[in-house]
């Protein structure tokens, strides 16, 4: 693997170290960050396929690190897929030509009398399943060939959403306002799944950075008591939990889709040191980064986002005033601010709107400039 990639520029990488530093250690050091969450976006424009990026974790990591340095993005590498832990449950996934892990038919959950039936796996059982083996596959080869770009991570995008691929998301969904039982019966049991999957990865790294997105638990789907309910009670149990257990301090919170309504749930959510917030959409526009800032900058980091939509069109000045004026609006924030799309950078994004948004944060994100 390492035949295919250069040596990093290693003063590119300690400039970027110090910028992701910034918001957390209080010394500003050149621009506001720019994270466009990079997943399969790394491998199309690198020359690969979306199933190499999910097959081969190895590849992957390498190609979001090398795709990072190209677009003076992070100074940290990672890979994932929504659907983690729950082969653990017995769903069975496979990936697909365009799409990461899905979970084929027949689901785990036919009927109530399976979550009964379910099995949760301990520290041991969940370390030995494909996602497990495919996380380690992955942390292993960042920690051996380009350590500097090493930060183990525990996912759970999201608690609600994995707890619905189990039965079916339109049955889960159903089943949350006629059999709300079960729903919490079958959330703790998803729930324990992913803190014993975040504690297994602190085990064999030292930590575990958590990252957590309320992503099918949204306003759209849910009310925000069915978010506080379903979603947020859940999280904070996980971080509780998997913290006890050693994973963690780091904490970085995605809430994907629209959260108009729900927003203010998160209020109450358990912070760190280390603690970024990023909110996709109000309604059908991205969050707005001054009620962000006035509601979570005297708290956390928040990461302000540009419509995703927008990544694939060919007008690079729209994406660019759109970063401009969240960052005109979030960029003095108390905390630190940090500027991305609203959810993963689509796999065709073109990469003048990934300039545009570094630009962007060069423009108006300079530290020192306002």
């Amino acid at each position: 693997m390492s035949e295919l990639f250069p040596p990093t520029d290693m003063k590119w990488h300690a400039n970027a170290t110090k910028r992701f530093a910034s918001p957390f250690v209080g010394v500003n050091h050149d621009r506001i960050d720019v994270d466009p969450i990079v997943l399969a976006h790394a491998a199309t424009v690198l020359g690969y396929t979306i199933k190499d990026f999910y097959t081969k974790p190895e590849l992957a990591v390498r190609l979001v690190a090398y795709v990072n340095e190209l677009y003076d993005l992070l100074p940290v590498t990672h890979w994932f897929y929504s659907n983690v832990w729950i082969d653990a449950l017995g769903a069975n996934l496979q990936p697909t030509e365009t799409l990461p892990y899905i979970v084929i038919e027949p689901r785990p959950i036919q009927t109530p009398e399976d979550i009964d039936k379910l099995h949760v796996p301990d520290v041991d059982e969940v370390s030995k399943s494909m996602c497990a083996q495919l996380y380690f596959r992955a942390y292993d080869h960042v920690k051996q060939n380009i350590p500097h770009m090493f930060v183990p991570i525990a996912f759970a995008f999201c608690l609600f959403g994995m707890a619905a691929e189990l039965v079916g998301p339109e049955k889960f969904i159903i089943w949350t306002r006629r059999q709300p039982k079960l729903c919490h019966k079958l959330m703790e049991k998803v729930t324990e799944t992913a803190v014993n999957g975040a504690i297994a990865i602190a085990n064999k790294y030292g930590f575990a950075m958590l990252v957590m997105g309320s992503v099918l638990a949204n306003s759209t789907v849910l009310s925000p008591k069915g978010v506080k309910e379903f979603s947020f009670d859940y999280h904070m149990k996980y971080i509780r939990k998997a913290f006890k257990g050693g994973a963690g301090p780091q904490l970085w919170y995605h809430l994907c889709g629209d959260h108009s309504r729900d927003w203010p749930v998160w209020r109450d959510l358990i912070i760190s040191p280390f603690t970024v917030l990023h909110i996709g959409y109000y309604e059908d526009k991205p969050f707005p980064g001054d009620l962000m800032k006035k509601e979570f900058g005297n708290k956390l980091t928040i990461m302000v986002s540009v419509d995703t939509k927008l990544m694939v069109d060919p007008n690079f000045n729209r994406v660019y005033e759109q970063a401009k004026n969240q960052l005109l609006a979030a960029r003095d924030s108390p905390r630190g601010c940090i500027l991305g799309t609203a959810c993963e950078t689509p796999v065709p994004t073109n990469p003048g709107n990934i300039l545009a948004l570094v630009k962007a944060a060069r423009d108006f994100g300079t530290y020192g400039t306002w």
